[in-house]
């Protein structure tokens, strides 16, 4: 079983009952937004490396919601699949009137 402290310590626990650290997660506070880079992962976008920030914690355990709101994101996909299904009609209604007035033009109506 692993387990993080909050300082960011990584330590398992063997199966005799003994701890063993891991490793120690690199904790920053960036000063600028992050980008995320083609391997995923979120880099300084000026390429400078990170100071440790002493003051940051993790929390063990912990889960953190979505940043997204499910039920508007669905409302404003359907909103834009009915403005598409409409631009989609205007267009159609404006080819048909423009094959009529071509029609009628040539004279052939």
């Amino acid at each position: 079983q692993a387990s993080i402290a909050p300082d960011g310590t990584v330590s398992a626990k063997e199966a005799s009952g003994k701890i063993t650290g891991i490793g120690k997660l690199k904790l920053v506070t960036p000063e600028t937004k992050l980008t995320r880079g083609e391997d995923g992962l979120f880099r300084d976008p000026g390429g400078a490396e990170l100071p440790v920030d002493a003051a940051a914690r993790v929390q063990d355990g912990a889960l953190e919601g979505s940043n997204v709101n499910p039920i508007e994101t669905m409302i404003s996909m359907i909103a834009a699949a009915r403005q598409f299904e409409a631009q989609m009609k205007l267009i159609q209604t404006s080819e048909s009137n423009e094959k009529a007035a071509s029609q009628l033009l040539s004279g052939n109506a």
